[in-house]
């Protein structure tokens, strides 16, 4: 496999020609493929089935595809408690306050450097139009899917009454099979979701159904303002949205949803003789399908936007392994089993469990929010700065067409930030921070002025050519490149004095917690421009284009790292940095790690490493901090304290029984990423890394057999 490492066979993209690309890619898959058969990739999956007897009513187990997700409780279904079914389309808005409309929304000038610079704030004189702003569009729950069960005398079954329960995720394949008992009588529920469509199949085995015990019922919320809460939607305003049977068949029935201006469809399919009906008149979004006459109920259920069609009568059983075995065939793959330390199984257990959940929840059209398909936080919008975390390590693991598929938000988001660059007095495109499909920043201070995910099309286009190196490569991401460095040079202040390019003020760094009016060339924010300002000169070489001379000037003359005594600091000049500021993300140690170190000095660093692992608050960190210090590690020459951090005892990097992370409002996928992408780096190593697996120890400790990996920049 082009661009893979193992222990037979390292090859690295970035330095390959194309001649050799063009020439032996025959050659190179199957030597690959010879290396591959290494690695079980099934048992390893396999030896980490999750298996439960209880729900967590924080954490669901989860089928979906990357564009759909549906949370289960015990029960295999959304019974007893109201998890959430997502989709990547599912935005909705509140009615605007009455007399307004977004373009009334004036912007809040900042000084910079003399200059007044517009930025999206709250505004003071318009409270209510910036707090719309700031929560909508938001996610929305598609509807609440689960077993009415009722006991001998009629009543219904409460989560108490249920005994002997057993639920198993089979990662391999995707479904989910969950046991129980209900008055002695078993109950077996199959769930799984198809690859390829927002829509869940449901097989259900018991004679519960035959006594007329056991029916299934769908339930619609309405919008919820509230972003952080675990179960999305409220079922106690019955009045603010409408459901009807849109179209009804024997087997089938169309649901048609109206929610302000959002619309969109449930459409359920059935083979046992059942009958669907609306419920309560009390509740006219609550349904049931009532099968007779049988032990068994197979039932399946597409969510759409589109107002014609029905579902595929397609065994969504079958689809799932299919899918899901092509997954975890495809990229790379790791096995620690042979390790004599005994953290490999929860380690190997982080991994593949992280990868189930990332595919279930991030693999989608858009970049992923932090709590992917989950549940709704920052109101279901995603980061710009945070897509670096999210989708990485899907390159890295081989797997790039699953990163791919949401980058097109630079090229669809170009022009905006072409024109937020231009309004605010400066060259190029500057991107965005909290946003979704819709292209739209919310006001907010932290917003307005991050700046570290500036270079990371950059980053993204070059991953992308070094597994594409191609002129098309070169031509897809051309204008998203230079445009991008024509910002970040032309952001920069020249300071005549001192004949050097400072960064900031305003700038909140990457921490968000020092003040943005204030902080001026912190570490982690000139090391990433020096590695866009440098790698965006080295695909004007590619393209045959002559070197741009500010670019240069600006990477010349940027200001160093700030130092002090010896360390590395979060800005110039900091105040109190070892005892105000040792908490939130250590991103100074990000800039020889995550990033390859340009204007870092090795002997510097290490000390600041050092002095970070010492006197840091890991209980006050995101859980991505933990991958990065952890990637900074390996890179410096620690590969045993790398292993330490991603073993770390934080309650801020956990991952619970189905591989859900703590780290930030859980679940944190950020974590899950950040882990894959380390764990990607030092099995696959990097640009200037030796040997096989350069990130783990090599005292016997630890035995990696490792394949498909791709060295990091």
């Amino acid at each position: 496999m082009f661009g893979s490492k193992s222990g037979i066979l390292i090859f690295n993209r970035y330095k390959m020609k194309h001649l050799i690309y063009i020439l032996f890619p025959v050659l190179l898959v199957s030597l690959s493929v010879k290396a591959q058969s290494r690695i079980d990739r099934k048992a390893v999956v396999d030896r980490h089935k999750v298996v439960t007897t209880k729900t967590n009513p924080q954490s669901p187990a989860q089928v979906g595809n990357g564009e759909f997700a549906f949370g289960v409780d015990i029960t295999g279904l959304q019974t007893f408690v109201p998890f959430n079914t997502m989709a990547q389309w599912s935005w909705h808005s509140f009615p605007l306050p009455e007399g307004m409309s977004e373009k009334d929304y004036r912007q809040i000038p900042i000084n910079t450097y003399g200059r007044q610079v517009d930025y999206d704030l709250p505004n003071p004189d318009q409270p209510e139009l910036s707090a719309w702003l700031a929560a909508n569009p938001h996610r929305f729950n598609l509807g609440r899917i689960g077993l009415k069960l009722l006991l001998s005398d009629g009543t219904e079954a409460g989560p108490d009454d249920i005994r002997n329960a057993v639920q198993e995720t089979d990662l391999w394949k995707g479904i989910i099979t969950s046991r129980f008992e209900l008055d002695g009588i078993p109950v077996v529920v199959r769930t799984a979701c198809h690859p390829d469509l927002d829509m869940i199949g449901v097989e259900v085995k018991s004679d519960l159904i035959r006594k007329g015990r056991l029916s299934v019922f769908i339930n619609f919320p309405y919008a919820d303002r509230n972003q952080g809460a675990a179960y999305v939607g409220v079922y106690d305003q019955p009045e603010k949205h409408h459901s009807s049977i849109k179209k009804q068949t024997g087997q089938s029935v169309r649901i048609s949803r109206e929610m302000d201006g959002t619309h969109y469809s449930a459409i359920l399919r059935w083979k046992s003789p059942a009958q669907f009906s609306p419920v309560a008149q009390e509740n006219p979004h609550y349904f049931e399908l009532r099968p007779s006459d049988t032990d068994k109920l197979d039932f399946t259920c597409l969510f759409t936007q589109e107002e014609e069609g029905t579902s595929l009568d397609e065994n969504v059983f079958e689809a799932s392994i299919r899918a899901w075995e092509r997954f975890w065939n495809s990229g790379a793959a790791i096995d620690l089993s042979e390790s004599s330390d005994p953290r490999w199984k929860e380690l190997e257990r982080r991994i593949v469990l992280s990868q189930y959940v990332m595919r279930v929840n991030e693999a989608g059209s858009l970049p992923p929010q932090e709590s992917g398909l989950l549940n709704n936080g920052w109101y279901g919008r995603f980061h710009f700065e945070m897509i670096w975390w999210h989708g990485v390590h899907y390159a890295l693991w081989d797997r790039w067409d699953l990163l791919d598929k949401s980058l097109h938000v630079y090229q669809d988001f170009l022009p905006t930030s072409r024109e937020r660059a231009r309004k605010q007095g400066y060259k190029g495109a500057r991107w965005p921070k909290c946003t979704a499909g819709f292209d739209r920043d919310w006001p907010h201070i932290i917003h307005a002025t991050l700046l570290w995910q500036q270079p990371h099309p950059i980053y993204f286009a070059e991953l992308d050519y070094r597994l594409h190196p191609t002129p098309e490569t070169l031509e897809k991401w051309r204008d998203v490149v230079f445009e991008t460095a024509d910002f970040m040079a032309d952001f920069v202040h020249y300071d005549k004095q001192k004949n050097r390019y400072v960064l900031g003020p305003p700038v909140f760094v990457v921490s968000e917690n020092t003040d943005p009016m204030q902080t001026v060339n912190p570490a982690f924010e000139l090391g990433y421009w020096r590695f866009g300002l440098r790698v965006a000169q080295t695909w004007r070489k590619r393209m045959s284009l002559p070197v741009e001379k500010k670019w240069k000037d600006v990477e010349d003359k940027l200001s160093p790292l700030p130092v002090k005594d010896g360390v590395y600091t979060t800005y110039e000049d900091i105040p109190d940095m070892w005892t105000k500021y040792t908490f939130e993300h250590p991103a100074l140690i990000g800039t020889s790690g995550m990033l390859p170190g340009d204007g870092v000095d090795r002997d510097v660093f290490v000390h600041t490493l050092d002095k970070v692992s010492a006197v840091w608050n890991f209980n006050h960190v995101w859980g991505w901090d933990f991958p990065m210090l952890a990637m900074a590690a390996a890179r410096n020459g620690k590969p045993a304290l790398a292993l330490d951090y991603l073993l770390h005892s934080s309650p801020n990097f956990q991952f619970d029984e189905h591989g859900l992370a703590t780290g930030g409002p859980f679940p944190y996928f950020p974590s899950n990423g950040a882990l894959l992408t380390a764990i990607a780096m030092m099995a696959g190593g990097w640009d200037d890394s030796t040997g096989d697996f350069p990130g783990f120890p090599k005292d016997g400790s630890w035995i990696v057999k490792a394949e498909g990996f791709v060295s990091m920049p």
